[in-house]
């Protein structure tokens, strides 16, 4: 339980102590947003490394060679652990939002934080909202600014499984014309959610896969992309399995 402390205290302390900052980067912003891009970055990965440090999270990363430097990607990940973000933001290279719920807009301070990471916020239950979200992401893209979603939808909370990934998630890729990265999680619930509310010291796995371009792929593949993603992944899940 003295974890849980630790990392929650740490968090609070951290989104209060750092308001000023917020203010720094908006005022960065207005001149140099590339300059804002990359000191949000630094602040935010600075973070989430010391609470992966009191979590006591070791991270294997496998293929981060894969990842492209000289564009902005789609990150496609499973998704069991509300540490799957403060896992692989601190990997990035280059400025990434993440799409999230939109709940997490009623969090103060840590939704200024995503707004100033180019985080987008999904309406599940909004059809028409949540295809704004995806044009967003487009743009996004299209100028440069990675982004990762969990096209599950949802955190899923059946070990070793898999819920069906969401077919409009690769609308960003395809319409933004940039490379899919498939990220494969495994054991990042081993930390919080398999005993909650303790966190207790666990080993990941993260691996990056080949880049995706949906260009070279045929139509019928390119019509069921959820399922071509989803069997990379778990074929590359169960095998990493064996690293824990």
């Amino acid at each position: 339980m003295i974890r849980f402390i630790f990392v929650v205290l740490f968090v609070v302390l951290f989104l209060i102590l750092s308001t000023p900052l917020m203010l720094v980067e908006w005022i960065i912003g207005k001149f140099n947003p590339g300059l804002k891009d990359k000191s949000s970055l630094a602040i935010v990965n600075w973070a989430f490394r010391q609470v992966i440090r009191l979590a006591g999270t070791k991270v294997i990363a496998i293929g981060e060679e894969n990842i492209p430097t000289d564009t902005a990607v789609l990150y496609v990940g499973n998704h069991r652990s509300f540490f799957d973000v403060v896992l692989t933001y601190v990997r990035v290279p280059r400025p990434t939002g993440y799409v999230a719920k939109k709940e997490m807009l009623k969090w103060p301070l840590l939704n200024i934080w995503m707004k100033d990471l180019h985080c987008l916020f999904l309406d599940r239950q909004d059809i028409k909202a949540g295809l704004k979200t995806i044009l967003a992401a487009i743009d996004k893209v299209k100028n440069g600014i990675s982004i990762c979603i969990f096209p599950e939808g949802t955190r899923n909370k059946t070990k070793d499984t898999f819920l069906p990934f969401h077919e409009g998630s690769f609308k960003i890729a395809e319409k933004g014309n940039v490379p899919i990265i498939p990220m494969t999680i495994v054991n990042s619930a081993a930390i919080f959610e398999d005993h909650f509310p303790k966190i207790k010291k666990a080993t990941v796995v993260i691996e990056y896969g080949k880049p995706i371009y949906m260009k070279d792929l045929d139509k019928e593949t390119r019509k069921s992309m959820g399922t071509y993603v989803q069997n990379i992944i778990s074929e590359t899940y169960f095998k990493n399995k064996e690293l824990i």
